[in-house]
């Protein structure tokens, strides 16, 4: 029986870094010491056991480096590997746990490619005693060539777990259960005889998006604002004089800045900046109730204000207008 084509593109982060001893679990990585996608599998030789894998040595950093033009070429590193391979089942993505949410929610509203992505990490490098960045991998290359993980937008696996894009988040430091949908749950689970899904998500991705970012050198900017007890407005009115065309402000649940961020997050609509209300707890929605009606905000539904950032700063590639933002951000 022939095994599944699968592209592997490696972008570095903890399952490509390596530690001084089995024990380094921190302080490891650096310069030298991150694999690029052909290293991974080699450490890893059990990955050819569940598919035939093409390495893509993309990059090798921490991913709280990774910037606009990683998504771009990501995209495009996509797009290439489908077309050179029309058999290819699926894609993983290599990537550090610290932006992979950000990053899996992009590349979710921005892939024009038809067979599964997976991202996937590890919260210990490849060299740690009881390391899971090699089990991690071999879930990920068993979920991108699953049929079933069609359709569903980038999937996130980890901890044998299968999570959406739109909805998961890292909730620990170091922790191997760390990604986690606190409203919802995982899509499904990774053991040892199948890769089972239980559920699909139903907002809008990629193939289905109006969103292309394959010839765009950058984003709009958009920033959060933060909320916290005493916040004066000094940070919307820095992002308004940055040049800021979003802001997402992330304030206290249920959604609510404090009285001198909502002041200036009024100037900020003045300017004709779009502002957005997420909140900081990371579950649940945000409405839109007659204080923000009144001053012209706009909700994020239950998106974390990251992920808020992300599809605001995508929505305003298209349009300003508030009514086909608020479209967008019901069905993504």
């Amino acid at each position: 029986m022939s095994r599944p084509k699968v592209a592997f593109i490696g972008t570095g982060g903890t399952m490509a870094s390596l530690g001084d001893t089995p024990l380094t679990i921190v302080d490891y990585g650096g310069p030298g010491r991150i694999m690029d996608a052909s290293a991974i599998l080699a450490r890893f030789p059990e990955t050819a056991e569940v598919a035939e894998i093409i390495p893509v040595d993309f990059k090798a950093v921490a991913s709280h480096h990774i910037t606009f033009a990683d998504w771009r070429a990501l995209v495009l590193a996509c797009d290439r590997m489908v077309s050179e391979h029309p058999d290819l089942a699926g894609i993983v993505i290599g990537h550090g746990t610290a932006t992979m949410e950000e990053t899996a929610y992009f590349l979710s509203l921005t892939l024009k490619v038809a067979v599964p992505v997976v991202m996937v990490g590890s919260q210990r490098p490849a060299s740690a005693l009881s390391g899971d960045a090699g089990l991690n991998l071999v879930n990920a290359i068993r979920v991108a060539a699953s049929p079933d993980a069609r359709g569903l937008g980038v999937l996130v696996v980890l901890n044998d777990e299968i999570n959406a894009a739109r909805d998961v988040a890292k909730t620990s430091t170091t922790r191997l259960q760390t990604f986690r949908t606190a409203d919802f749950g995982v899509l499904g689970q990774v053991d040892g005889d199948a890769v089972a899904f239980y559920r699909r998500p139903l907002r809008r991705c990629y193939p289905d998006s109006e969103f292309d970012v394959r010839a765009m050198d950058a984003l709009p900017r958009v920033d959060i604002s933060y909320s916290h007890v005493g916040a004066d407005g000094a940070a919307p009115r820095a992002f308004i004089a940055a040049g800021a065309r979003g802001i997402v402000s992330a304030g206290f649940a249920p959604g609510s800045p404090t009285p001198g961020e909502l002041e200036a997050l009024e100037e900020a609509i003045a300017a004709g900046i779009v502002v957005m209300q997420s909140t900081r707890v990371g579950s649940g929605r945000v409405f839109k109730g007659r204080r923000m009606r009144e001053a012209g905000i706009l909700a994020a539904d239950n998106l974390t204000p990251q992920k808020a950032r992300i599809l605001l700063a995508l929505a305003l590639t298209k349009t300003s207008d508030v009514a086909e933002i608020e479209r967008m951000f019901l069905e993504y």
